[in-house]
């Protein structure tokens, strides 16, 4: 077996498909996953398709303010209360019930040109850089350059208004800027670029930022990132307190136009991750049932200044009788989060106020076992992995990309597998009986909850350790197939 070029090796699996996913089938057999456990159980409790169980903590919260009268404006300003005292009283705070809902109602605020006035409308632009996951950050929208007109085209249901291009906002475009040293090949089934991001030089991404910034100055109304702090996502050269470079040198851009800095850190958790205050962000993201461990909703977390007209947007900024919060109807107003969502905020975020560790022991104690497990690839692979832990997203993460380096490596599937059923990771994890992760671009996240953690938030190790090793064999029967064992 031998392949001259990327594109044979994805043709051969998907010819192959059906005999590689009866492997994996089978390997499920051979470490000894219980049928009573197939489907219940996973590599990660912070997918919105499959959130976790909730902790019992969290659990008890919800369920003792569901059966009290409280006024939805009392919870979200404990919510504040709570930020206020990790990041300073000129932080601000505004729940939503879902992290999209926030990034919609951010851009929608901070970056759109307004929609009253006489004469015709003007149009904005907003910088974001080439990465992972551009289909939330980087959607809102028109593509610029028009060679990215198309980027978003297959990732989702449909490709249209009511698809990934429905998001986008009045005349907004986006300036897409490629990261020096990051690389963009074709990979997949469904074969399309996919960002390897390893190798990026934030200095020389800065000064990339930086000239589209000075180019688009007439329209420019923001920039925007990611907000984790992993290699795999191009952040790993951090400064001496663990932040990374890229994002402080984003955030000083932004002051020097005096456009604000959005942060997508849907991923992320508040107060134990990245700092908005150290990367000089006006806004930052969650996804509270994600990392957080919250029910499904979201969290703006942003400067007092530029959460003023975000939460007008939502109708909790005050009524017209003296109050300074109110929960009332605006232009953002099916953005609102139910009460249970903000009893459960309210408790998650308690624990990462005061208890942290509750919610990094258990990534220590994951790191141990993933590393421990990834043993079994053949040396070939092993020598292209990246490896590292992540207190923000609460996992540990897997890079692949390096086993590309001299010649045929790891099959990678891009997203768009993902979307269109073809990624043989994912889908392969789930003829398993496991629960897969976000494993697209050669990139592997990996946390507990999913099934593999006790009530109070502990890591049961031996289930943990049983869907690490699905995954490993999945790797393993790739790496066989592409001709690396």
């Amino acid at each position: 077996m031998g392949f001259s070029y990327r594109f044979q090796l994805y043709r051969y699996l998907q010819q192959n498909a059906g005999r590689i996913y009866e492997e994996m089938r089978k390997a499920a057999d051979e470490i000894g996953i219980p049928p009573e456990l197939r489907g219940k159980f996973g590599l990660t409790g912070a997918i919105s398709g499959a959130p976790a169980p909730l902790r019992r903590d969290i659990l008890e919260a919800s369920e003792k303010g569901a059966g009290e009268v409280i006024p939805l404006a009392r919870l979200v300003d404990e919510i504040r209360e709570i930020v206020k005292d990790v990041y300073g009283d000129e932080w601000d705070v505004c729940p939503v019930n879902t992290c999209e809902a926030g990034l919609w109602v951010s851009f929608d605020c901070l970056c759109t040109p307004p929609n009253l006035g006489r004469g015709d409308n003007y149009r904005a632009r907003y910088i974001a850089p080439y990465e992972k996951h551009l289909h939330h950050q980087g959607a809102y929208g028109r593509p610029f350059p028009p060679r990215y007109k198309d980027i978003l085209a297959d990732r989702g249901c449909t490709a249209g208004e009511l698809g990934f291009y429905g998001k986008r906002l009045n005349n907004l475009d986006t300036v897409i800027v490629p990261l020096p040293g990051a690389r963009y090949p074709n990979h997949g089934i469904k074969y399309y670029p996919v960002p390897f991001m390893l190798d990026v030089d934030p200095e020389a991404s800065r000064a990339a930022l930086a000239e589209a910034a000075d180019r688009h100055r007439d329209l420019l109304t923001g920039f925007t990132s990611l907000g984790y702090d992993t290699p795999g996502y191009g952040y790993g050269v951090k400064d001496e307190k663990g932040t990374p470079v890229l994002l402080k040198h984003i955030g000083e851009l932004a002051r020097r136009y005096n456009v604000p800095y959005v942060v997508d850190n849907a991923w992320g958790l508040p107060f134990v991750g990245t700092d908005p205050r150290a990367i000089g962000a006006d806004v930052m993201v969650y996804s509270m049932d994600k990392a957080s461990g919250a029910a499904t909703s979201g969290l703006i977390i942003g400067r007092e200044d530029v959460m003023v007209p975000i939460r007008r947007a939502l109708g909790m900024h005050g009524d017209r009788y003296g109050t300074i919060a109110s929960y009332g109807k605006a232009a953002y107003v099916t953005q609102d989060p139910g009460k249970e969502a903000l009893l459960t905020q309210i408790q998650a975020l308690k624990v990462l106020r005061d208890r942290p560790e509750v919610l990094t022991r258990p990534v220590d104690d994951l790191e141990a076992i993933v590393r421990e497990e990834l043993a079994a690839l053949p040396a070939k692979v092993r020598a292209g992995l990246v490896v590292s832990k992540s207190y923000n997203s609460g996992t540990v993460e897997i890079n692949y990309e390096r086993t590309w380096q001299d010649g045929i490596g790891l099959p990678v599937f891009s997203i768009e597998d993902m979307y269109a059923g073809s990624h043989l990771i994912q889908t392969g994890l789930s003829q398993m009986g496991i629960i897969p992760t976000i494993c697209y671009d050669a990139n592997i996240f990996i946390s507990p909850g999913m099934g593999t953690s006790d009530p109070e938030g502990n890591l049961i190790p031996d289930r943990m350790r049983l869907a690490v090793r699905g995954l490993v064999r999945v790797l393993d029967i790739l790496a066989r197939w592409a001709g690396l064992s």
